[in-house]
Protein backbone atom coordinates (compact mmCIF):
# COMPACT_ATOMS: atom_id res chain seq x y z
CA UNK A 1 0.00 0.00 0.00
CA UNK A 2 1.17 3.23 -0.45
CA UNK A 3 1.05 6.86 0.55
CA UNK A 4 -1.18 7.86 -2.21
CA UNK A 5 -3.56 4.49 -0.87
CA UNK A 6 -3.35 5.44 2.42
CA UNK A 7 -3.84 9.33 2.55
CA UNK A 8 -7.30 8.41 0.08
CA UNK A 9 -8.30 5.35 3.02
CA UNK A 10 -8.20 8.24 5.81
CA UNK A 11 -10.20 10.44 3.53
CA UNK A 12 -13.18 8.56 3.21
CA UNK A 13 -15.66 7.35 4.94
CA UNK A 14 -16.32 4.02 6.25
CA UNK A 15 -19.83 3.92 4.26
CA UNK A 16 -18.29 4.80 1.13
CA UNK A 17 -15.39 1.74 1.38
CA UNK A 18 -18.12 -0.27 2.39
CA UNK A 19 -20.40 0.95 -0.43
CA UNK A 20 -16.90 0.23 -2.62
CA UNK A 21 -16.07 -3.23 -1.56
CA UNK A 22 -19.98 -4.31 -2.42
CA UNK A 23 -19.54 -2.74 -5.62
CA UNK A 24 -16.52 -4.90 -6.36
CA UNK A 25 -17.86 -8.39 -4.74
CA UNK A 26 -20.69 -8.00 -7.10
CA UNK A 27 -19.11 -6.52 -10.08
CA UNK A 28 -18.47 -9.79 -12.27
CA UNK A 29 -21.79 -11.38 -11.17
CA UNK A 30 -24.62 -11.23 -13.92
CA UNK A 31 -27.02 -8.69 -11.73
CA UNK A 32 -28.29 -5.44 -12.51
CA UNK A 33 -27.06 -2.77 -9.98
CA UNK A 34 -29.76 -2.02 -7.42
CA UNK A 35 -29.82 1.85 -8.18
CA UNK A 36 -30.75 0.41 -12.29
CA UNK A 37 -33.20 -1.70 -10.90
CA UNK A 38 -36.94 -0.91 -13.16
CA UNK A 39 -40.10 -1.64 -10.79
CA UNK A 40 -42.55 -4.15 -12.21
CA UNK A 41 -40.03 -5.86 -14.65
CA UNK A 42 -38.29 -9.19 -13.86
CA UNK A 43 -34.72 -8.72 -12.55
CA UNK A 44 -32.16 -10.39 -10.88
CA UNK A 45 -30.66 -8.38 -8.08
CA UNK A 46 -27.64 -9.70 -6.12
CA UNK A 47 -26.56 -8.21 -2.82
CA UNK A 48 -25.48 -8.20 1.23
CA UNK A 49 -27.96 -8.77 3.78
CA UNK A 50 -27.91 -5.93 5.97
CA UNK A 51 -31.32 -6.21 8.15
CA UNK A 52 -33.84 -9.09 8.76
CA UNK A 53 -36.54 -9.26 10.25
CA UNK A 54 -40.26 -10.32 11.12
CA UNK A 55 -43.26 -7.72 10.52
CA UNK A 56 -46.84 -8.60 10.07
CA UNK A 57 -48.21 -7.91 6.85
CA UNK A 58 -52.18 -8.45 6.48
CA UNK A 59 -51.96 -10.01 9.72
CA UNK A 60 -49.67 -12.86 8.56
CA UNK A 61 -46.19 -12.99 9.76
CA UNK A 62 -43.31 -12.34 6.90
CA UNK A 63 -39.85 -12.72 6.69
CA UNK A 64 -37.55 -9.68 6.06
CA UNK A 65 -34.63 -9.01 4.26
CA UNK A 66 -32.43 -5.94 3.47
CA UNK A 67 -29.69 -6.05 0.99
CA UNK A 68 -26.96 -3.95 -0.40
CA UNK A 69 -25.04 -3.60 -3.46
CA UNK A 70 -23.14 -0.57 -2.78
CA UNK A 71 -25.32 1.32 -5.36
CA UNK A 72 -28.61 1.27 -3.23
CA UNK A 73 -30.75 -1.21 -0.83
CA UNK A 74 -33.72 -3.64 -1.53
CA UNK A 75 -36.09 -5.12 0.63
CA UNK A 76 -37.26 -9.58 -0.24
CA UNK A 77 -40.20 -10.06 1.72
CA UNK A 78 -40.97 -13.55 2.52
CA UNK A 79 -44.53 -13.91 3.24
CA UNK A 80 -45.75 -16.38 5.56
CA UNK A 81 -42.45 -17.36 7.07
CA UNK A 82 -40.93 -16.33 10.34
CA UNK A 83 -37.50 -17.47 9.29
CA UNK A 84 -35.89 -18.71 5.99
CA UNK A 85 -32.90 -20.80 6.38
CA UNK A 86 -29.53 -19.23 5.56
CA UNK A 87 -30.58 -15.79 4.92
CA UNK A 88 -28.31 -14.43 7.60
CA UNK A 89 -27.14 -11.04 8.09
CA UNK A 90 -23.60 -10.28 6.18
CA UNK A 91 -24.57 -13.34 3.72
CA UNK A 92 -24.18 -12.92 -0.06
CA UNK A 93 -27.60 -13.84 -1.95
CA UNK A 94 -29.11 -12.86 -5.66
CA UNK A 95 -32.49 -12.42 -5.91
CA UNK A 96 -34.79 -12.97 -8.68
CA UNK A 97 -38.24 -11.44 -9.04
CA UNK A 98 -40.07 -8.91 -10.03
CA UNK A 99 -39.47 -5.45 -7.84
CA UNK A 100 -42.22 -2.56 -6.93
CA UNK A 101 -41.97 0.61 -4.79
CA UNK A 102 -43.28 0.16 -1.59
CA UNK A 103 -43.29 3.27 0.17
CA UNK A 104 -40.50 4.87 -1.03
CA UNK A 105 -37.71 1.38 -1.67
CA UNK A 106 -38.04 -1.74 -3.37
CA UNK A 107 -39.46 -4.60 -2.20
CA UNK A 108 -39.57 -8.12 -3.61
CA UNK A 109 -42.21 -10.35 -2.58
CA UNK A 110 -41.25 -14.10 -2.94
CA UNK A 111 -38.35 -13.73 -4.66
CA UNK A 112 -36.23 -16.59 -6.06
CA UNK A 113 -32.69 -16.81 -4.01
CA UNK A 114 -29.53 -17.81 -4.28
CA UNK A 115 -26.81 -18.06 -1.19
CA UNK A 116 -23.35 -17.65 -1.57
CA UNK A 117 -20.37 -19.07 0.64
CA UNK A 118 -19.46 -17.27 3.40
Amino acid sequence: MGLRDLAKRLSVSVEQIDDERLQDRFADLDVTKISAVTPRTQSRIGGEITRTRITPRSGVPSFEISISDGTGTAVAVFTGRRHVPGLEHHRAVVLEGVPRSERGRMVMLNPAYTLFPH
